[in-house]
């Protein structure tokens, strides 16, 4: 590259700089223009209609419907992590390895086949009653929704609080106990605060998934904000409607992404004194403590993982597995035809994101590094819907394409690519691209040569993340999905929606069974990670 810097009159700006700025504008503009096209369709009517579509009771109600499945669901998100998280880090409980692997493994389990499990669990049918004969009613509203989403979200909140558990300095708690505080006084007064940076991060995780989820509030017919869009705008051909839910539930979803950021800001954990910390203090649990600890994990594991498993076995083997099999691979390969490309797309678009942020840091590098996870931070459906509207009114030739889905799947999980990424470029040293540079490579020469086999890992890492998340998304694949397109989520969902669960359970156990390379490599990068 003859030409490696410009010249502004003022100080010489490298021409990389600015090629990578120009790419991650237009990536940050892909992410805003189908939400200005939301916009655009909400705002056709006049003021006086749309405070009519928004003072419906309807509206009132779904927004009530979410609050209280986004509050059930990290309530029992926390009450099942948080004691975990303590078992594994700070008691000698028996079998603490295990117990790590089997807390993670739920995320193998998607919510709307968590719900397949409870619906087959359950009626004249199901699980249970051909087994023991013991018939439980269909779960379904608030409860069904509620349960199936905490069983598959609450691994999230597991890994910050353990995480947080294993970094806090003892102490501080030790400390508190030399005072004459108990136990009790300084789990609340010392641990806890201590432990509201992970608490307020799962939260977060869990909320943005629970908020924008459609598979399980729809197998459990529960109204929220999710599922009603995609009633208004496929039953119900109101899609002016669906445009103004679609913006509330993204207005939702960037307030408690603000309110979080909030609550963490200027807020300080760690020690100001002088001295080193103290190591782990491990709680002894003796025999009884022993069998109430295994009976605490084995009672999360059997309905989280067991629960799935014996639900799906008892289905599959009822039915003929063979004939099913060629079905399911058409259906795994159509999947892999739009999750291949999109993991490859979301790489790229990160890469110069990745490195504008970590070599070039500026105003307008944070600026494009925040848009970049826009669509990981907006509900699927609506992001989803978005390039709907986008694809109708500004390219058309777009709509209903396999080119539009990896598109969109590339964008809304950009953020899970870019994390990776940027972190490799955090450990690759400058002064070795700096060598390379003073041997005469030039800009492009140096970052293929140099730069991208040492953040390789990074990039693989980030394809792997979006291709298994793609492998299994249902939101975005329901609204663009082309005509025909059948994958696992999609076939899954539909069969067991119109109660063929002996058809679905094929295609169920697909998805969890691929869905263990997500498990597997978020182990693999939390072992490496401690050590």
């Amino acid at each position: 590259m003859a030409i490696s810097t410009l010249n502004t009159g003022r100080r010489r700006i490298p021409a990389a700089r600015i090629v990578f700025s120009v790419l991650g504008l237009l990536v940050g503009a892909l992410m805003l223009l189908p939400l200005w096209y939301l916009l655009l369709r909400a705002f056709e009517a006049d003021f006086e209609t749309v405070m009519r579509l928004l003072a419906r009771p309807r509206t009132a109600q779904l927004l009530l419907n979410t609050a209280a499945l986004t509050a059930g669901v990290l309530a029992f998100s926390t009450l099942i992590a948080l004691p975990l998280a303590w078992l594994v880090s700070r008691t000698d409980l028996v079998g603490k390895r295990l117990v790590n692997v089997l807390a993670v493994m739920p995320l193998a389990v998607p919510g709307y086949v968590m719900a397949y499990a409870l619906i087959g669990l359950a009626g004249n049918y199901g699980f249970l009653n051909q087994t023991f004969g013991f018939a439980l009613p269909r779960p379904q509203g608030w409860w069904g929704a509620t349960l199936a989403l905490t069983l598959y979200t609450f691994p999230y909140l597991y890994l910050n609080l353990r995480a947080a558990f294993t970094g806090l300095d003892q102490s501080l708690e030790e400390s508190a106990r030399s005072l004459g505080c108990t136990p009790r006084q300084v789990f609340t007064r010392v641990t806890l605060p201590h432990l509201m940076p992970a608490l307020l991060a799962g939260w977060l995780v869990i909320g943005l998934y629970v908020i924008g989820d459609f598979g399980a509030v729809a197998l459990m017919r529960y109204e929220v904000f999710s599922y009603v869009i995609y009633i208004q705008y496929s039953a119900a051909f109101d899609r002016l409607y669906a445009s103004w839910l679609a913006l509330i539930l993204i207005a939702i979803a960037l307030t408690v992404v603000w309110w979080e950021s909030r609550l963490r800001e200027g807020a300080h954990y760690a020690r100001t004194g002088s001295g080193s910390g103290i190591g782990t203090r491990i709680t002894r649990l003796g025999p009884i403590g022993q069998i109430a600890g295994w009976g605490f994990v084995g009672s999360v594991v059997t309905a989280s993982i067991g629960l799935p498993i014996a639900v799906l076995a008892f289905w599959m083997t009822r039915g003929q597995l063979a004939a099913s099999l060629p079905a399911v691979v058409e259906s795994f390969g159509q999947s892999l035809s739009v999750a291949v490309p999109s993991a490859v797309l979301a790489a790229l678009m990160a890469l110069p994101i990745a490195v504008l942020a970590v070599r070039y840091p500026s105003p307008l590098s944070t600026l494009i590094n925040r848009l970049a996870f826009i669509g990981y931070a907006v509900p699927a459906l609506a992001f989803a819907l978005a390039f709907v509207f986008f694809s109708l009114q500004g390219a058309r030739f777009l709509y209903q394409t396999h080119l539009l889905l990896v598109t969109v799947y590339a964008l809304a999980f950009l953020a899970l690519a870019l994390g990776p990424i940027r972190s490799a470029l955090y450990q690759a040293r400058p002064s070795v691209e700096e060598a390379a540079r003073a041997l005469g490579h030039g800009p492009v020469s140096t970052f293929a040569r140099v730069t991208l086999p040492t953040i390789r890992p990074g990039i693989i890492a980030g394809m792997v993340l979006v291709f298994v998340i793609a492998m299994k998304e249902l939101p975005i694949a329901f609204l663009l999905a082309p005509t025909g397109f059948r994958p696992l989520s999609i076939t899954m969902f539909s069969r067991t929606s119109e109660g063929m669960l002996l058809e679905a359970a094929p295609y169920a156990a697909a998805i969890i069974a691929f869905s263990a390379l997500f498990v597997g490599f978020v182990l693999r990068h939390d072992k490496k990670a401690g050590g």
